[in-house]
Order: C-alpha cells, then sequence, then structure tokens
C-alpha cells in the first residue's frame, strides 16, 4: 500500500491505528490538536477488555507492555446503598477479563510504540473538504494544510472529520457527572476510602449516583452523576469551587458520610462533564477515501465500551488496509460494515446498563444483574 495514511487525533483509537498499520509496513502522520503527550491530563482507569480492547493490543503486539502496565485488584467492585449497606461485593480473584490500567499510561505505551515524528503535536484542525477522487484538504488553526488520499477522523465527540460523511451531532443524553479526586485516601480520607474498597464503587439511586475507582497511589476518582437539564447545571457557578461542591452535596443529602465525602472532600476543584452521544445505530454512505472510528464515528454515554471500541475500531481499520493494500474503498467498507453492528450494539446494551444504574428500580436492578452474572445467567 502506497498511500499514506492521515490520522486526525491522538487519543488511544487513532494512536492504535497508526501502531497497527506501523507493525504492517503502511506509514501514517496522526495529527493532534493537544501541543504535547502531558498537555493535559488523560483521565482515570480503564478496564480493558479481552473481547475488544485486548484484542487490538495484540494486533498492536503490545500484550507484554500492556501487562505491565495492569493494576492488580482493580477488577473489585462493591455496590452500597446510600445509607453505606454493602449490597453486593466482589473481590478481584485475578480470573476476570477486565484488568484496569491507567489511561494515561496506556496512551503513552502506545506512543512509544510509533516511530519519531509520527505524532505532530499542535495541530488543531479548523476544516475539512473534499477535493474529489477520494482526496480531501484538512485545514489547521495556524492556516496550515495537508492533501491525503486517506483520512481517518478519530477526533472524538466534536470531530471535524465527520461532517464529510454525516450531518449527525452528539445530543445531551439528560444526565451529567461531576468529576473529584482525593488524594492518598488511604491516610487523609481513610472512610471514604473504606468505602470505595480496592476497586470500583456504585452507590445509586434513581437519577442520580456516585460511581468511584481507586486509582495509583491511594487515589479515589469519583463521578457524581446526575440526571438533570443542562440548565440546572448552568446555574451552578464552577468557577466557585466551593459553591458547586455544597450544590452538588445537596443533592445527595440524607447520604452516609463516608459517601459524601468524595464529594465533599475534593483535593481537586469539581469538574462538569455533560454527557453526550450520537443518535444509537449512527452509520453513512461509503464516501471515498474517509472514514471514522471511536467516538467520532459512534459516541455513546460511557459505559466501560468506548476506549476499547476505539482501539478495536483502529486496529482492524489497519488490518483491512493491510489486507486490501491495493483496494482502499474495498478495505473501508469491509472495516465500516463490521464496525456500524458492533458500535450499535454496545450504544444499545449500554443504554440497558444505565436504566438498571439509574432508573427507578436501582440499586436492586443493578444487585439482580451483578447477583445474576455471578450466576452465570
Amino acid at each position: 500500500m502506497t498511500t499514506h495514511v492521515t490520522i486526525i487525533g491522538a487519543g488511544l483509537g487513532g494512536l492504535t491505528l497508526a501502531r497497527v498499520l506501523h507493525v504492517n509496513g503502511i506509514p501514517s502522520t496522526v495529527y493532534e490538536a493537544e501541543s504535547s503527550p502531558t498537555a493535559r491530563a488523560q483521565g482515570g482507569m480503564l478496564d480493558i477488555h479481552d473481547y475488544n480492547g485486548q484484542l487490538a493490543l495484540q494486533a498492536a503486539g503490545l500484550m507484554d507492555e500492556f501487562r505491565g502496565l495492569i493494576l492488580e485488584g482493580r477488577e473489585a467492585t462493591r455496590l452500597l446503598d446510600r445509607d453505606g449497606t454493602v449490597l453486593f461485593e466482589k473481590a478481584d480473584d485475578g480470573t476476570g477479563g477486565r484488568p484496569e490500567v491507567q489511561r494515561g499510561e496506556l496512551r503513552q505505551l502506545l506512543l512509544d510504540s510509533l516511530p519519531a515524528g509520527t505524532v505532530r503535536w499542535g495541530h488543531k484542525v479548523s476544516g475539512t473538504r473534499a477535493l474529489g477522487e477520494g482526496r480531501h484538504e484538512v485545514t489547521f488553526a495556524d492556516g496550515s494544510t495537508v492533501v491525503t488520499g486517506l483520512l481517518v477522523g478519530a477526533d472524538g465527540a466534536w470531530s471535524r472529520v465527520r461532517p464529510l460523511l454525516s450531518t449527525a451531532t452528539p445530543e445531551y443524553t439528560g444526565m451529567s457527572s461531576v468529576e473529584t479526586y482525593l488524594f492518598d485516601a488511604d491516610t487523609r480520607h481513610p472512610a471514604a476510602a473504606k468505602a470505595v474498597g480496592d476497586g470500583a464503587l456504585f452507590a445509586l439511586m434513581p437519577g442520580k449516583g456516585l460511581t468511584a475507582h481507586r486509582e495509583k497511589g491511594g487515589t479515589l476518582h469519583t463521578y457524581a452523576m446526575l440526571a438533570r437539564p443542562q440548565d440546572w447545571f448552568a446555574n451552578i457557578d464552577f468557577t466557585d469551587p466551593a459553591a458547586a461542591t455544597a450544590r452538588i452535596t445537596a443533592e445527595f443529602a440524607g447520604w452516609a458520610p463516608e459517601l459524601t465525602a468524595l464529594i465533599t472532600d475534593t483535593d481537586t476543584a469539581p469538574v462538569l462533564r455533560p454527557l453526550n452521544a450520537l443518535p444509537a445505530g449512527h452509520r453513512w454512505d461509503r464516501v471515498p477515501g474517509v472514514t471514522l472510528l471511536g467516538d467520532a464515528a459512534h459516541l455513546a454515554a460511557p459505559n466501560g465500551e468506548g476506549a476499547n471500541l476505539a482501539m478495536l475500531d483502529g486496529a482492524e481499520l489497519a488490518q483491512a488496509l493491510a489486507a486490501q493494500p491495493d483496494d482502499l474503498e474495498t478495505a473501508l467498507t469491509e472495516y465500516e460494515q463490521a464496525m456500524f453492528p458492533r458500535s450499535t450494539e454496545a450504544a444499545t446494551e449500554g443504554a440497558e446498563l444505565y436504566e438498571f444504574m439509574f432508573g427507578a428500580t436501582t440499586p436492586h436492578g443493578l444487585l439482580d444483574m451483578f447477583t445474576g452474572e455471578e450466576r452465570g445467567e
């Protein structure tokens, strides 16, 4: 294959694509808006599944390195009632198929696996346009441009490549999360650390909940989930951390203090994260010379699958291109026809999971799901 692949976005999906292309001898360049790999924090923990994310890492030839990143014990799960009662608990016995790693460390692993110069930092895309015959021009914020015969949008929720293929845009799901961190929690926040346990915590009621995870170094990373209109959040001044913290905490009045401490004792300013999604089943007609992967193609509310799907998208696209080096359109068609139903299924299952987590039957609906999984149902 002689076509140079142009990838927009140096997230996990775009980097996996670049890596698997490299393994197969296909050159690519990744353009990333951020100024450097350390320009911003890369989020928290990711569980990398044996049926998608790990398959991508196998294709990338990085499984041994991946195993070195795994945080042992973090697959443990706890479900608590709002009064702190433990409703369900499962330890990490080492047999699970979803080991946990830090997102930033996984991203750095992928970056380190690429030839020097593959990623071009500080290239924010301002627009894209079709030139005909499968060629596209990408314009960057600094006025520079690149023309390519194969353009891949791996640029997330608000993709600048997506309009070449689809008029769809993400819409608010009706729920937002407010993100907090507690550092050195075993020493400084022992009650909250005990409540979270060794891995993931879920404390849920209809329309609201606290989900938390134990990260490296005793860090507790929490999302306070609230089903509220965007206007409701707009009335909270998040530039005033104390006021914002108090307002969010008020939504959990009467909850156990070791749970509300995950908000009130935060060591960082609370960060609002609205949850947006593309329509379930989002797809497009084949357009020569361009495609999408990850959130750019199938953004959904967080359900544990997003990063895994993006990585599998990247790996499968690279493998399709390697298998059809002289027929780009056949390769892109094969990739998309596998990706569309997979992402639709994941979005549908994710919506069902949110109903278990935040619907009228929670927490007992989620408890039934957990205990059913324990029984192998």
